[in-house]
């Protein structure tokens, strides 16, 4: 049975870096075989991961607004469908798609519904699907991802970030999708006594707070470097912490 795994927050707060190395961690030991969505328009999981990236579905999507860009004797469903296949990134244990940016204006039901049936048959072929998304969770609430089995809220170590968590809190409880547990992670705590400092804010969201992720010179590193996060070594504080949440959370059966 998939497992799907989704993280949101908004940008800066350390949600992609969170995502790669939760794949990370489920490699670890294990040869499970993962599906990564980067459904965040501002697509840098690929980066985290250290994968090249050719075409978004946006794009795709894009694409077939234009009549003539369906090769002829093939029907815009099939063509869709070919295209999606296509702009999967496949390696050994990692796979992903990249949705990209916002589209642009006119209507986008027919090939949306293209993608969720695509979602539909794709997802099961996997043991865990992990879902970068914007703090919006736009494809959770269209329906693109239909059932989320842990869904973590990553907010910075700032009072602004957790209360902007409570307001995904209540974007979460408006959707009608099946979410299953939801934790808060709180990100680039410098030390136990800022954890202390915050913790009434923490409380005040009604999220379960599940852990927080350190400062780490390593993560920092890598960043000004532009290398892959998923590349962190084992040792690392963030890459440690998100290995016990993970064992608190989705590997704790």
């Amino acid at each position: 049975m998939t497992v799907t795994i989704a993280v949101a927050g908004k940008g800066g707060t350390g949600k992609t870096t969170f995502a790669a190395l939760v794949i990370k961690s489920l490699l670890q030991g294990k040869n499970p075989s993962i599906l990564a969505l980067d459904a965040d328009p501002n697509s840098n999981l690929n980066e985290a991961l250290g994968l090249e990236v050719e075409k978004a579905i946006s794009e795709i999507l894009e694409a077939t607004k234009d009549p003539k860009a369906v090769p002829e004797g093939m029907s815009k469903h099939m063509f869709i469908e070919y295209m999606l296949s296509q702009a999967i990134i496949e390696t050994k244990n990692i796979d992903l798609l990249v949705m990209g940016g916002p589209q642009g204006p006119g209507c986008y039901c027919y090939p949306n519904d293209i993608l969720k049936g695509n979602m539909d048959k794709l997802a099961p072929n996997y043991d865990y699907v992990v879902v970068d998304n914007e703090a919006g969770l736009e494809h959770i609430s269209r329906g693109t991802v239909k059932k989320v089995n842990h869904l973590f809220v990553i907010s910075d170590g700032s009072v602004r970030g957790i209360r902007s968590a409570a307001r995904v809190r209540e974007l979460i409880e408006a959707l009608k999708n099946e979410i299953d547990n939801v934790y808060l992670v709180i990100t680039k705590i410098s030390n136990e006594e800022q954890l202390d400092t915050i913790m009434p804010e923490i409380q005040k969201t009604g999220l379960n707070f599940i852990g927080y992720i350190p400062m780490d010179e390593q993560v920092v590193e890598y960043d000004l470097h532009a290398r892959a996060l998923f590349d962190l070594p084992d040792d690392s504080k963030a890459v440690e912490s998100v290995k016990d949440i993970l064992n608190k959370t989705v590997l704790n059966n």
